[in-house]
């Protein structure tokens, strides 16, 4: 059998094994030290499995029902019966609403942060001048914390979208600064001397030199950046919403439902995810012609 079989056979198995230990290993392992001694006992009980902190695969799948309005709580399916969308609107945080809520203050943090971070380093990266005029300006800001600023933006601009998404900016524009800065710096300097001989501009050599080199670098940090546009738009949550899934973790918290919390973070990966490929599929297509990328090549 090939590799790829057995590299997928055995991704199967452990995930089976981890939910399968997730699922049962509170009781076996009290099943196990049921014949001891108290004191025995809590020594040997492992905390790490108690449903109590991580809830179970099984509880988790159904408030993943009831969350989304698929089922309700006696486990009767919604879809059909037209009490999906009475559940959408008793429910203004449903599991669809606040990932949507989510998603689109992280598309918009990651967007506003990458241009901004982007343009900032290209032009810095291009001129020493302006670059020693704001380096100490950049040191200064870069050197706060910032989900420290998180407050400060609450206070400005409120509880709605518009912080989460300042938030997210915040913390992504530094990240993407400073790789577009070392990118645009590190530019080959051959590759400039001879768009120059050639009667290119200083706009022509940006756009045909220096950018498509850049892009490289832009692209080793958009990965990360996503990730955390989306930390910054769920510590705005954290704070204050009406709506996200920020809002589900918090509020879960505060009532110990833990398969509630649960439901969230698996959202959370899964898209973080799925966001992740498409990155990846975004900068396949872009760098196409670094021989890395280029299916040819291979």
């Amino acid at each position: 059998m090939s590799t790829t079989f057995w590299i997928n056979f055995w991704r199967l198995a452990l995930l089976v094994a981890i939910l399968a230990t997730w699922q049962w290993g509170h009781d076996v392992n009290k099943w196990l030290v049921s014949g001891l001694d108290d004191a025995w006992q809590k020594a040997l009980t492992i905390k790490v499995l108690e449903p109590f902190f991580i809830s179970k695969p099984t509880l988790i799948w159904q408030r993943f029902l009831e969350l989304g309005c698929l089922a309700d709580p006696d486990g009767n399916w919604l879809i059909g019966n037209g009490g999906f969308f009475a559940c959408l609107a008793d429910r203004p945080n449903n599991l669809w609403y606040a990932t949507a809520a989510t998603l689109r203050n992280t598309f918009w943090g990651f967007l506003v942060g990458v241009g901004t971070g982007v343009v900032a380093g290209l032009v810095l990266g291009r001129s020493a001048f302006l670059a020693a005029i704001f380096e100490p300006f950049i040191v200064a800001f870069n050197s706060l914390p910032r989900i420290a600023l998180v407050p400060l933006i609450v206070l400005i601009f409120g509880l709605g979208d518009v912080s989460k998404i300042m938030t997210a900016w915040v913390i992504v524009f530094f990240v993407v600064f400073f790789s577009t800065f070392e990118g645009a710096r590190s530019v080959d300097r051959d590759h400039i001397n001879v768009a120059r001989l050639l009667g290119a501009s200083d706009w022509q050599v940006t756009w045909t030199v220096v950018i498509p080199s850049t892009l490289a670098w832009v692209f080793a940090v958009l990965t990360p950046a996503l990730s955390f546009s989306l930390i910054g738009v769920i510590i705005g949550e954290f704070i204050g919403a009406q709506v996200g899934l920020g809002k589900i973790i918090i509020e879960a918290e505060a009532t110990l439902e833990t398969a509630d919390m649960m439901v969230a973070l698996f959202v959370l990966m899964i898209v973080g995810v799925a966001l992740a490929l498409l990155i990846r599929r975004v900068q396949v297509y872009l760098l196409r012609w670094q021989s890395q990328f280029n299916e040819r090549s291979i």
